[in-house]
């Protein structure tokens, strides 16, 4: 049990691969922003370009 403890409390204490984690999150915050983004601008262009073109015919 005390080798698990001290392999656990090692672990705790190593950041080793914290800015590899800093960078995921960043990029998954990006990824999202990103699809808002691309969400609304959607809504714009179809009530702007394809309503009318649809409303056309």
């Amino acid at each position: 049990m005390a080798r698990a403890l001290v392999a656990i409390t090692r672990l705790a204490h190593r950041d080793e691969g914290q800015d590899l984690l800093e960078y995921g999150v960043v990029m998954a915050l990006i990824a999202i922003a990103a699809i808002v983004a691309v969400g609304g601008v959607g809504d714009v262009m179809n009530t702007l370009w394809w309503g009318p073109i649809a409303a056309a015919f």
